[in-house]
């Protein structure tokens, strides 16, 4: 319970903040005139009522309530929400989807679609719902196979709004692989080319591993057939190096198919060509590679792989005009039916900007499988090209296998989200990525991604800004994954204009003076008229049809953004509190936007009055807020001796507080500056002594009638503590009895004196000298006793310990009364051992 009243004070305050800072602050729908900058503009709502055409406040914030003048009929207001349709909705596709079998959402994320079109869904990992379904046919026979969801929406946004989509994204298992093998085969490549021939059909059986859905394809490149690339000569043309062919610009050798155990056998079949200049055609093959995709037999539902091998660099867009080739890249696919790049010697190369919008929009990535030398340069092009990647190639492609795998790996365990939007739409990823209780950051990318894994991007969107011409207001944007050939579609219609701007036009309208149109409840003038009614120079007579005297010099804006310009004059808005009023030619000066003081303006009226943003003070106060009292009489100490002596003579009078004097010393300090910084300095605590040692312990060398005099009470504390900022002084004394006692003093804001006391004296304890004298007689006596006790005890130990000690060696002492330990017989005795005792 106490919980929900805290909650619900809470909500209070933050209402009743958020009003005061509405009072304070600039409204910014009030400068907007027409209903199109009225909904650019956040929190703002259109009032379109066309029967109280007088209404001034057009723009308003429906926070806030209006002015009765004001009042617009609910029905008439556009305040236009964003909202979001789902069009296709198909569930993510699990292991039986790529398998051919029915869809299993793979996500756990039921979906509800409501009759009105808007979403309704609850899920533990997003926030959208829509309808769910499966998509119809697919590939090889089998169904469609997903991995991103929604597929497309429609969102209809106001500007400068923020909205956030959840999308998800899930690598589906045995999902399909095209891989498109193209090679440099100049001369310098011939061993590669004899070793990925070897190493073909383990390289098929390494993809096959990965995925049963697999399509291998191979072509080749040299460069354009003319000079300076290659030797025009005739002999050279037919066979340019020995065991070479005649050179070309792009062939076809393979397209994409399941038989792979072709491929050994056409890399082999396969002849090296030769050329003049270090760098080879490849943007040229890489082009037709991307763009022919009947040709090579890309497939629609399949992660497109190209796999660019080379050991030279790379002639690029402008290089052509070195053997005279002008006509720039069309970026169409040129191959002939032996798949053979027709236009090699008559188009350009390719720019960077090409290869890279061509790769995104067929969703291929490149691998550049370079050698050492090689792969600095490539590295570089891999950042401009979307989706591509670069590894190290042996001098013999030996390693192309694991190349490839290792790459194949990193693209697929990676997933990055890119959109097409234009500039008018921001958009920004964030994710959990796989850490589902983690915090979630912005990023467009995830990695560690393995089959089955769901990944959750919140995309959100703002219109930052609204396009010129209104048909740019419908976008279609594409959020993708890099790479796939997937993608969310948003139908994207941006809310910048309104329905009344385009329907139920009255033209030249009565309410407007016949001289406009009425639209949106207002009227639209048609020059030289204006006014809010086009009421003003309507005849055209007038030579004044500016709004200049409007114009607020200081800041530029019409009425200083506070009201309108109606025939060359400001009328000023209305308050919505009567009694803060806005005037001035310019609408410039207001009554309440002067410095406060305590929350009250110009400190409260008796200290002052606001007049056009500036306190006017009245008599006896001074400051920017009139807070400040100029009467210099309070700065005199109460006790002085000297009545007309301010600030004690050290300091000076300032806003009736004392500054004080600074000297080499130090400054002089206390509230009348009545204390000095030097040692041996005397204070009043000698002089209030007396009167607190009669007043609070009764004591001291006052009389009783001297004691009644005093000019002061001193207040009992328990403990005195100071307060050196309010001008507090310490006094500690002592006085006949030897007791301790202390008092605070100080003048408080009435100049009164204040007095806190110690409530008791702190005294020594009396001292019983009888009783100490007894006391150390009888603690004598008792440690005689105890040690002669100690001494009996130890002797009487003693004594036990030797006479046992004397009875253990008398029983050692003690032999046989009938032996003679001395004595000895004189004959010895012998046993003869053959003796048996007979006789």
């Amino acid at each position: 319970m106490y919980k929900t009243a805290a909650s619900f004070i809470c909500v209070i305050l933050a209402v009743a903040e958020a009003q005061i800072l509405q009072q304070f602050t600039q409204n910014p729908c009030t400068s907007r005139s027409t209903c199109h900058e009225c909904i650019a503009t956040p929190s703002c709502a259109w009032c379109y009522d066309t029967v109280n055409v007088n209404t001034t406040k057009r723009c308003f914030q429906p926070s806030y309530p209006l002015p009765a003048l004001d009042q617009c009929d609910p029905r008439k207001i556009y305040n236009p929400d964003n909202e979001m349709f789902i069009i296709s909705n198909t569930a993510l596709s699990s292991r039986v989807d790529a398998e051919g079998g029915g869809g299993t959402l793979v996500s756990g994320y039921e979906m509800n679609k409501s009759s009105s079109g808007h979403f309704q869904g609850s899920s533990s990992g997003g926030s959208y719902g829509g309808g769910s379904s499966h998509g119809g046919g697919g590939w090889e026979g089998g169904a469609s196979i997903t991995q991103v969801k929604p597929q497309r929406i429609k969102l209809r946004l106001r500007a400068r709004q923020q909205y956030s989509v959840h999308m998800y994204y899930t690598q589906a298992e045995d999902y399909p692989v095209d891989l498109y093998y193209l090679m440099d085969l100049s001369k310098s490549m011939q061993d590669d080319k004899e070793k990925l021939s070897a190493l073909g059909d383990h390289l098929a059986q390494t993809m096959k591993n990965m995925t049963t859905k697999f399509t291998l394809g191979f072509g080749s490149f040299v460069d354009k057939v003319v000079m300076p690339y290659v030797s025009t000569i005739p002999d050279k043309l037919r066979h340019p190096c020995t065991g070479c062919v005649a050179p070309y610009g792009f062939r076809n050798h393979m397209p994409l198919s399941t038989n792979t155990n072709t491929f050994s056998h056409m890399v082999k079949n396969a002849s090296v060509s030769g050329n003049l200049d270090a760098p080879e055609g490849g943007f040229d093959a890489i082009m037709q590679a991307v763009v022919c995709r009947d040709q090579i037999g890309w497939r629609g539902k399949a992660r497109r792989l190209l796999v660019f091998s080379t050991d030279a660099g790379f002639h690029y867009a402008g290089d052509g005009k070195l053997g005279g080739i002008v006509k720039p890249n069309d970026g169409d696919c040129h191959l002939d039916q032996r798949g053979y790049y027709t236009m090699s010697s008559k188009q350009d190369y390719p720019s960077i900007s090409q290869i890279n919008t061509y790769v995104k929009k067929n969703a291929i990535n490149v691998i550049f499988a370079v050698t050492a030398d090689k792969i600095s340069i490539y590295e570089q092009l891999s950042k401009h090209i979307e989706g591509s990647s670069c590894g190290k190639l042996s001098s013999d492609s030996s390693n192309v296998v694991d190349l490839i795998t290792e790459q194949y790996q990193a693209i697929s365990s990676t997933v990055e989200m890119k959109h097409n939007a234009s500039s008018a739409v921001n958009v920004r990823f964030f994710s959990k990525c796989l850490d589902s209780n983690g915090a979630e950051i912005e990023t467009s990318k995830c990695g560690n991604i393995k089959v089955g894994s769901l990944v959750q991007f919140r995309v959100q969107l703002e219109v930052v800004e609204c396009p010129p011409k209104r048909k740019d207001t419908k976008q279609l944007i594409q959020i993708y994954p890099v790479g796939l050939n997937e993608s969310l579609i948003i139908d994207l219609e941006m809310l910048c204009d309104c329905p009344c701007e385009h329907e139920g036009i009255e033209r030249n309208s009565p309410k407007c003076s016949s001289h406009g149109d009425f639209m949106c409840g207002i009227c639209d003038c048609i020059e030289p008229a204006y006014g809010p009614s086009c009421e003003c120079n309507k005849d055209g007579t007038a030579v004044n049809v500016s709004t200049v005297n409007c114009i607020n010099p200081k800041n530029g804006l019409e009425c200083s953004g506070r009201g309108n310009c109606i025939c060359g004059k400001c009328e000023c808005e209305q308050r919505n509190n009567p009694e803060e009023i806005i005037s001035g030619d310019q609408c410039q000066c207001d009554n309440f936007s002067c410095e406060r003081h305590n929350g009250r303006i110009c400190s409260g009226p008796d200290h002052g009055t606001c007049e056009c943003g500036v306190c006017e003070c009245k008599t006896g106060w001074t400051g920017d807020n009139c807070a400040c009292n100029n009467n210099a009489t309070i700065c005199i100490k109460p006790d002085s001796p000297d009545p007309t002596l301010v600030c004690s003579g050290n300091g000076i009078c300032e806003c009736g507080v004392c500054k004080c004097n600074e000297t080499e010393q130090g400054r002089y300090f206390g509230r009348f500056c009545e204390h000095c910084p030097f040692k041996n300095c005397s204070d009043d605590c000698e002089k209030y002594r007396a009167c607190v040692q009669c007043q609070q312990y009764k004591t001291g060398n006052l009389t009783e009638e001297e004691c009644n005099n005093c000019t002061f009470t001193p207040t009992a504390v328990r403990v005195v503590e100071v307060d050196e900022r309010n001008g507090e002084v310490l006094c500690p004394f002592y006085d006949d009895d030897d007791c301790r006692f202390s008092f605070v003093y100080y003048f408080d804001e009435k100049n009164q004196l204040q007095v806190r006391a110690q409530e008791e004296r702190e005294c020594p304890a009396q001292v019983f000298l009888l009783g100490i004298v007894l006391g150390v007689i009888a603690a004598v006596v008792l440690l005689g006793m105890a040690i002669l006790l100690l001494w009996k005890l130890f002797t009487t130990i003693h004594d036990r310990r030797e006479f046992a000690k004397f009875e253990k060696e008398a029983m050692m002492a003690r032999w046989d009364t009938g032996e003679n330990p001395i004595y000895k017989q004189a004959t010895s005795t012998f046993k003869n051992p053959t003796y048996a005792g007979k006789s």
